[in-house]
């Protein structure tokens, strides 16, 4: 398949088709392919919780359902048969830049120019979401409520040094396709040649 066909197929899917499951050992090469990203420092600064049992979803969404119009929370409400927390740790990027080889022994943020243990993390996410493409999935990034992480984080025992930065819900769409090429920008307002302007 030519790449650019797997991105035209790559979109996000809300509406799954909830008697299917995903097969263990296609949510083993998801999660396999995701830690393959490259990361800062060869840090690895980042963690996953795959839920796939109908109580720990339902769990999932009791977490993070906040007090009021919990309908525009897609974490609140999605249905899908597989869920896949994304964390960055920063700490480990302060430990890694910390040693001997990189030289900022003070464990300082402040001379990060972006926080890579987020966009590290993103970049895991990133290729797990292209291989669920891969693999025939639907799937789609999502945000928790803010307001909801440390019920998240009690509910699952998730460490505190391990913030979510998204979720991704997989599973085979119940979607009809749909083509949005016509709503993507122009390549020539968002990419600049030699200058911005």
């Amino acid at each position: 398949m030519e790449f650019q066909d797997v991105v035209r197929r790559r979109r996000m899917v809300r509406t799954y088709d909830r008697g299917r499951r995903v097969p263990p050992e296609v949510v083993d090469r998801i999660v396999r392919n995701g830690l393959r990203a490259p990361s800062g420092g060869f840090s690895q600064g980042w963690g996953f919780l795959v839920l796939d049992e109908p109580r720990d979803l339902a769990l999932f969404r009791d977490s993070v359902r906040p007090d009021e119009q919990p309908e525009n929370w897609f974490a609140a409400t999605f249905d899908a048969p597989l869920l896949i927390v994304a964390h960055s740790n920063k700490s480990a990027y302060l430990d890694r830049y910390a040693e001997p080889d990189k030289g900022f022994t003070d464990r300082d943020d402040s001379w990060w120019p972006a926080p890579y243990w987020d966009i590290d993390t993103g970049f895991a996410s990133l290729l797990m979401l292209l291989t669920a493409v891969d693999e025939g999935l639907g799937a789609c990034f999502f945000g928790l409520p803010k307001d909801r992480v440390d019920s998240y984080r009690a509910a699952f025992g998730v460490p505190p040094e391990y913030w979510p930065i998204g979720a991704i819900s997989l599973g085979y769409s119940d979607e009809p396709p749909r083509d949005l090429r016509s709503r993507r920008k122009p390549v020539d307002t968002v990419v600049h040649r030699g200058r911005w302007s």
